[in-house]
């Protein structure tokens, strides 16, 4: 039976925080993260329009080439990325971690935005398009108000694959910009034993993607449940 008193007490994070730059690496994690998540929802809500209400040659063709490179692992790209990163001087920065997300979200999201926008109605494409409205106007006025739930989802989507990543940070993160994924590592190497301090450090990790899942939650529901029903 245990008769022992229980405190409450936030010693465990501070020390988490004060421990390996682990301050640090929480901001390393933001700087990767919000571009990593804001630039591929931009560019793949571009492409998905122009696959969905635009007509050009080998349309078709071309985004069959984008779904196809949906199959390729990351892993096959590793050692040729860091050769090419390492010949235009991009080590040592940002720039790496952020053009490997970014490109390897693209295709996913072209194809899921894709998706939702030709379950738009098209009358109201033809509409806009009868009062001279030009694509950019439509995009911009008629697709992004009514594509906010698909939006968010792949938000969401993006922004937890890039915050939860260990590989892409662990091979192209520069050194001391580690995010906490990659610094949670060395912690557990130096405390071992320290299961309070492990925790307190998974529960920061886990915190920031629980805040943006629970405040983005409505969103998150409509994007799934989207072109299910008329």
């Amino acid at each position: 039976i245990f008769t022992g008193n229980l405190d409450f007490t936030v010693a465990n994070y501070q020390s988490v925080l004060e421990a390996q730059d682990m301050f640090t690496a929480f901001v390393n994690s933001v700087s990767i993260t919000v571009p990593s998540t804001i630039v591929p929802v931009i560019l793949a809500s571009f492409a998905a329009f122009a696959f969905a209400w635009i007509n050009f040659p080998f349309r078709d063709t071309i985004f069959l080439g984008v779904i196809a490179l949906l199959l390729i692992p990351i892993q096959m790209v590793l050692i040729p990325l860091s050769t090419l990163f390492g010949q235009l001087g991009m080590t040592g920065s940002f720039l790496p971690v952020w053009i490997t997300h970014i490109t390897f979200a693209l295709p996913f999201g072209i194809f899921l935005l894709r998706n939702f926008f030709i379950t738009l109605p098209k009358d109201l494409i033809e509409a806009a398009r009868i009062d001279g409205a030009s694509n950019w106007n439509i995009f911009r006025n008629v697709i992004i108000p009514l594509s906010v739930p698909a939006l968010a989802s792949y938000g969401i989507f993006q922004f937890l694959w890039v915050w939860n990543d260990l590989l892409i940070a662990l091979v192209f993160a520069p050194r001391g910009g580690q995010p906490m994924t990659v610094q949670i590592t060395s912690l557990l190497g130096t405390y071992a034993s320290e299961w309070n301090l492990l925790s307190a450090a998974a529960f920061i990790v886990m915190l920031v993607p629980l805040i943006v899942f629970f405040s983005l939650q409505r969103y998150f529901v409509q994007g799934l449940l989207a072109g299910s029903v008329k």
